[in-house]
């Protein structure tokens, strides 16, 4: 593998330029997995940028190589690590990790107090989250901030989230809480094999999407009976 060198940002205004790439790129890597994201234009993520509330990761040469954004609810009580993203030429070098550990650490910075949470379908990122402290958690746990579960709107599996009142989807919730002991890295409450090998978070994303939307499935099926 070719040896590339990357510096991780905090994203300003004169990286909007960038802003299209990556939301095509959100939306073509959902539609890749089969699974959804909540959209995100180009002009949501510029603000982000404006804001200094995101990280952008570029090669030396000013090539666009990875992205993601602070998102806060519940008047900041909350805050979400949103809209990870590496271009597909970039995805072997280990950058999703680099981008996390850095969002992570600017959203400690400017919500200390806050609780950190993420909804994700990818084993990779789950792994990443438990190795910076989140836990999983149920979606009672989170947010109950109205204009956050708006944004599942475009997701699609927003009628699978709904069917289920808002408390399971294909999506795994997990929450990093700054005052909680259990946060501590040595401390993980993930089972010690989830640590060491990616294959079994791997699993537990395809179990629960097979459970989820075979359930959806029968749903709809019965319904269709009655129509």
């Amino acid at each position: 593998m070719e040896d590339i060198s990357f510096k991780i940002i905090v994203a300003d205004s004169s990286h909007k330029q960038f802003s299209s790439i990556i939301a095509d790129e959100m939306e073509n890597s959902a539609k890749a997995r089969g699974t959804g994201i909540a959209k995100r234009s180009p002009a949501y993520l510029e603000t982000k940028m404006e804001e200094g509330k995101a990280v952008i990761a570029l090669t030396t040469e000013g090539v666009w190589a990875g992205f993601c954004y602070i998102e806060a609810w519940g008047h900041g009580k909350f805050v979400a690590n949103s809209g990870l993203i590496v271009s597909p030429e970039f995805r072997k070098y280990g950058l999703a990790r680099k981008i996390k550990r850095e969002i992570f650490k600017l959203s400690r910075t400017k919500y200390p107090e806050s609780k950190i949470f993420g909804l994700t379908t990818g084993a990779a990122v789950m792994k990443i989250n438990s190795e910076l402290g989140y836990i999983p958690v149920s979606y009672s746990d989170l947010t109950d901030d109205e204009e956050f579960w708006k944004g599942c709107r475009s997701c699609v599996n927003y009628e699978i989230l709904m069917a289920k009142n808002r408390q399971n989807c294909l999506c795994t919730a997990m929450l990093y809480d700054p005052n909680a002991k259990r946060n501590h890295t040595e401390e993980l409450a993930l089972r010690d094999d989830f640590k060491k090998e990616i294959k079994l978070f791997d699993r537990w994303v395809r179990l629960k999407k097979y459970v989820m939307l075979k359930l959806n499935k029968s749903k709809d099926s019965i319904t269709s009976i009655f129509l």
